[in-house]
């Protein structure tokens, strides 16, 4: 499999003409078997995946982790994004439901809360090929084709590496200390708490952060979330990046060694430095949709997906995530 074919890049788009939801394709090995989690619902005596809509405030990726554990009683975390469906509701509207996959460990599944309720008759465990014939939509099928892909390469099981650019800070024009030292405006600090659910989605549990204080302020709230110190670094400040000092690929290649969730926070300039390591350090061909991540609004993230027991082997998928404030 090469960088080429499984490397791709999506951003979340918004339109007021569509209803958006959010799930995932929950996965489990069972004697070294795949299986997949269904859903039986209650009202419309169908079976499908789990999804819901989003909430106000949320973003995709909070509303899909949300959603599976509302509907099945187990808390995931996000891995590798499987597709996007699109379908018209009975109101004309479209609805786009964007999904995942999403591993249910041994621990999340004993802690399952699931009972039969009003909106949920059933979970139901079934092999990858079994789900095909009790799925009741095509649409369902499309997602479940692009899961059984990364099964058959290989890929399923990754973790990720988020490049996140700093919240929205104070204009240098409006600062008479040291530009290290700007700190976030009042919409900064929104983006900065709107951004804790998205990023613990994806199982975040190492953060890396520029020493600036925008950076260092952005992240505080998830280190807080998390119970767990940001670790600060003038390697991938904008100040080292503008003096010719900084060491992105020391940072970069210790994340990717480590094949554990982490994000790195760091400054419109210096990102696209930060995704050329990423792809350098995973043997990856650059391509456009490098650039495209790099290519981040203030709190807006980038998600590098790679494979768990090969990292070397590319970039499996990258996804872009902006806040909505």
């Amino acid at each position: 499999m090469t960088p080429q074919a499984t490397a791709r890049a999506t951003r979340s788009k918004w339109t007021d003409k569509a209803v958006y939801a959010a799930g995932a394709v929950v996965w489990r090995l069972v004697d070294d078997k795949l299986h997949i989690l269904l859903i039986h619902r209650t009202k419309y005596r169908d079976v499908t995946l789990p999804k819901g809509k989003v909430d106000p405030g949320e973003m995709l990726a909070e509303t899909a982790v949300r959603e599976v554990h509302e509907e099945t009683g187990i808390r995931v975390s996000l891995g590798v994004p499987v597709g996007v469906s699109r379908y018209h509701l009975p109101s004309a509207k479209q609805k786009v439901v964007h999904y995942w996959a999403a591993e249910a460990t041994p621990d999340a599944i004993r802690e399952s809360t699931f009972v039969p309720n009003r909106e949920i008759a059933a979970i139901e465990w079934v092999p990858l090929k079994k789900a095909r014939s009790r799925l009741s939509y095509p649409v369902d099928l499309e997602i479940l084709d692009f899961f059984a892909k990364l099964v058959d390469d290989g890929v399923l099981r990754t973790f990720p590496v988020i490049a996140l650019r700093h919240a929205k800070a104070l204009p240098r024009s409006e600062w008479d200390g040291a530009d290290a030292a700007r700190p976030l405006t009042a919409r900064g600090r929104r983006q900065a708490d709107s951004i804790v659910g998205p990023l613990r989605a994806f199982g975040v549990r190492r953060i890396v952060t520029s020493d600036a204080v925008r950076c260092v302020r952005t992240v505080k709230p998830l280190a807080q979330s998390l119970g767990r110190k940001a670790v600060k670094t003038d390697k991938i400040s904008q100040d080292a990046w503008e003096d010719g000092t900084d060491d992105l690929r020391s940072v970069i290649g210790r994340r990717v060694r480590s094949g554990k969730p982490s994000v790195i926070c760091s400054h419109g300039p210096v990102l696209p430095g930060i995704l050329s390591e990423i792809a350098l350090a995973t043997g990856t061909i650059q391509g456009s949709y490098v650039s495209s991540a790099a290519d981040l609004d203030t709190g807006a993230f980038s998600v590098v997906h790679l494979s768990s027991s090969n990292p070397g082997s590319g970039i499996i998928a990258i996804e872009t995530h902006s806040p909505k404030v």
